[in-house]
């Protein structure tokens, strides 16, 4: 019989090495090929891209309350007339103030701003009742009247509560942002100001910026009621809509604010000023499209 020789301890320890190396540098191969590397998530929601140029306004910004970012901005600094955005302010300045269950009696000088809603002078009304009438509706009437029998320093409320907001480029001269002559507007401010703003707004006061997702806001007093289309209706049809406010004057051109769901739960504000009556909601319409296709 043939002897048949056998590798030596020696040889078996290498060819044992020889072929683990083998198999660590195939599995290593195989990894490197196969394996999707582990990146970090990207951030939610992604910046905006979009050439400013798009847009009709002067200023605009996309804002995410969540995280604090700034998602898009076109000259968001920029110091503007505000128009009814300054609303928001008055209404949080009043129901920071006064019981917004408080009777208002309508006074003469309280429709002088506009006079147009149909508010007649000795009428009384419910203090929340005119609030949402001047949110919903944009009724200069009815935010005066609010915002008088809030007192006398109303104004220096809303002013205050602006620098507590660190609102840097915004101060009040009245509660409705109507212009006080041909030169000065009622209240001027940023686009990311206003964005600031209306986060805060949205989230203590949600319900009254929800309300403006309705077709119209009815509020009645005595037998006499009023009712009027909401000015933030030409958004209704984006999908994610909360809340808006509008603005329009001479001196400011149109002004919006709105607030739009991405996700559940996850809202995004967006603000544009010095644009126009209609270019104010086909701007935002670009933006919220724009955010939606990143």
């Amino acid at each position: 019989m043939n002897k048949i020789d056998l590798p030596d301890k020696k040889t078996t320890f290498i060819l044992a090495i020889t072929g683990g190396v083998s198999i660590c540098i195939i599995l290593l191969v195989f990894l490197s090929v196969n394996v999707v590397p582990l990146l970090p998530p990207a951030p939610f929601p992604q910046d905006v891209s979009l050439d400013p140029e798009a847009l009709t306004a002067k200023s605009a910004i996309v804002y995410d309350p969540t995280t604090g970012r700034v998602l898009f901005a076109k000259n968001a600094d920029d110091q503007l007339p505000l128009a009814s955005l300054t609303k928001l302010m008055a209404a949080a300045a009043v129901l920071a103030t006064t019981d917004q269950n408080n009777v208002v009696s309508i006074k003469a000088s309280d429709l002088r701003p506009d006079g147009d809603w149909n508010f007649q002078v000795g009428e009384k009304w419910k203090l929340s009742q005119l609030i949402r009438f001047g949110i919903v509706a944009s009724s200069n009437d009815a935010m005066a009247a609010a915002a008088a029998n809030a007192g006398e320093n109303i104004i220096t409320a809303m002013n205050r509560t602006a620098g507590s907001l660190g609102l840097t480029h915004t101060y009040f001269l009245n509660p409705t942002g109507l212009d006080l002559d041909l030169e000065t507007s009622g209240a001027y401010g940023s686009a990311r100001d206003v964005a600031v703003l209306a986060a805060a707004f949205l989230k203590k006061y949600p319900d009254l910026l929800e309300a403006t997702a309705e077709p119209s806001v009815s509020i009645s007093s005595e037998g006499h009621v009023l009712t009027a289309t909401s000015t933030a209706t030409p958004l209704r049809s984006i999908p994610g809509f909360i809340g808006a406010k509008t603005g329009f004057t001479d001196l400011a051109g149109g002004n919006l604010v709105a607030a739009f769901d991405l996700e559940v739960g996850h809202p995004v504000i967006v603000a544009v000023l010095g644009s126009t009556r209609e270019g104010r909601f086909n701007d935002v319409r670009t933006i919220i499209e724009a955010a939606r296709n990143q």
